[in-house]
């Protein structure tokens, strides 16, 4: 993907490819309680820097990796999600994925972000199926990968942990 068309705007917001200018950003929203819930605590600036540049390669490399989301009209930073290939469940997939902070948690806004993802990966990448996956206690963000037409859920070992893992098969045409 040309590095032009990697930044994508939604109804509601504004999505920056994460690479090292996005740093301090990255860093802001991984403070977030919510935030740091599922993702192993809050993050060091050096954790942050060290992703945020990981993520910059990944996108230079392979075309996807993780968006932040900002508010279009206030510019305020909302979250961050998008697409990455990962080793999951024994095989390498297109996985996507969001975090938003938590005082918008129920607003939409992971819809959102995984309806800009979905279409990035099937209008864009043309990839056959895309997966998502979380702890097998977040209801949130499986509510919101059922309300993505995520399907067969089914419980996976990641990390070591309890994970539920969902499937998305391309639209077919009708």
């Amino acid at each position: 993907m040309e590095p032009e068309n990697r930044t994508r705007v939604t109804e509601r917001l504004r999505l920056e490819p994460v690479g090292p200018a996005l740093v301090e950003d990255l860093w802001l929203l991984h403070q977030d309680a919510g935030i740091a819930r599922w993702y192993g605590g809050t993050w060091t600036r050096e954790e942050a820097r060290e992703r945020a540049v990981n993520m910059g390669r990944t996108w230079e490399s392979g075309g996807v990796h993780k968006w932040l989301a900002y508010d279009r009209e206030s510019g305020g930073l909302v979250g961050r999600g998008g697409l990455s290939c990962k080793e999951v469940d024994g095989a390498r997939r297109l996985e996507v994925g969001w975090a938003v902070r938590e005082r918008l948690w129920g607003h939409g806004y992971a819809s959102e972000i995984g309806r800009a993802s979905l279409a990035l990966a099937f209008e864009d990448l043309g990839a056959d199926e895309v997966v998502a996956f979380t702890e097998v206690d977040n209801l949130r963000s499986r509510a919101v990968m059922e309300r993505l037409g995520f399907t067969r859920p089914r419980r996976i070992r990641h990390r070591g942990e309890p994970f539920v893992l969902y499937v998305l098969n391309r639209p077919t045409a009708r």
